[in-house]
């Protein structure tokens, strides 16, 4: 993965010269995809501050972000970082909110990515840094598993033409921290620390398979045919979020 990562960092380089900021600033939150995307950022040389926003977040999550954060501290002089405990704002959110919260759990669990997005621009936009995407490709443009104008909602994405498998070896390379590389894939989003997987019902390996499958379904052993039916009805239901957002056109007639 030495020319992949060469190839990104030289993306990024450029990319961040041409639109005149300092450098990036990244959200981290124990995983393996803000793992890589924060290293590929301090690989520019251009400054970059790495953001730890708890939410009533899981021990584990939040340890592992924090382990991250002062390896890399420690590895690159222009590396710096700063925890925000967002639980007291969200909880005032929550205090607002005109429904029930416990039959609207997704929603606020939503919530939390976009209260996030929201710190990162401030702090972007303070320091003149580019807010860098940690979506990689068969979440972005498989099964749309993010939150829109939340972890969605970023200047640009470093590692969206990469599987998640491919991530991980690509963390190797990077010599991200073995426990973040040996951690099962989370959102962050759930107090109780749920798995990816478990959420989606199907391996990642499993949805890239699916993700590039073009062939007889009548042919596929019993659990193919199930994983293909846990992507499709993914990438059906989060459509929206992949493609533009949809303009009204008015044709010239009906304005004069």
């Amino acid at each position: 993965m030495e020319k992949v990562k060469a190839h990104i960092i030289s993306w990024l380089s450029e990319y961040c010269s041409k639109s005149g900021m300092n450098g990036f600033v990244i959200g981290v939150s124990g995983g393996i995809d803000s793992a890589v995307t924060s290293i590929l950022c301090a690989e520019t040389k251009k400054k970059v501050i790495l953001l730890n926003m708890p939410i009533r977040q899981n021990e584990i999550e939040f340890s592992l972000a924090e382990q991250h954060i002062q390896d890399l501290c420690h590895r690159y002089r222009n590396v710096s970082s700063e925890t925000l405990d967002l639980s007291s704002v969200f909880e005032a959110f929550e205090k607002n909110m005109p429904f029930d919260l416990d039959s609207n759990q997704l929603s606020m669990a939503n919530s939390r990515a976009r209260l996030r997005m929201m710190t990162l621009y401030a702090v972007g936009q303070a320091n003149g840094l580019l807010v860098a995407g940690t979506g990689n490709k068969v979440e972005d443009f498989g099964i749309g598993f993010y939150t829109k104008y939340g972890d969605g909602g970023v200047d640009l994405s470093p590692i969206a033409d990469l599987n998640k498998t491919e991530v991980f070896s690509l963390g190797k390379t990077l010599s991200v921290v073995t426990e973040i590389q040996e951690a099962a894939p989370t959102d962050g989003l759930w107090g109780d620390g749920r798995r990816d997987e478990d959420q989606i019902g199907a391996t990642y390996a499993e949805l890239e398979w699916a993700m590039a499958f073009n062939g007889d379904e009548s042919s596929l052993e019993e659990r193919k045919r199930a994983v293909l039916l846990i992507y499709n009805r993914f990438h059906a239901a989060n459509k929206h979020k992949m493609e533009p957002i949809p303009v009204c056109l008015i044709p010239d007639n009906l304005k004069s």
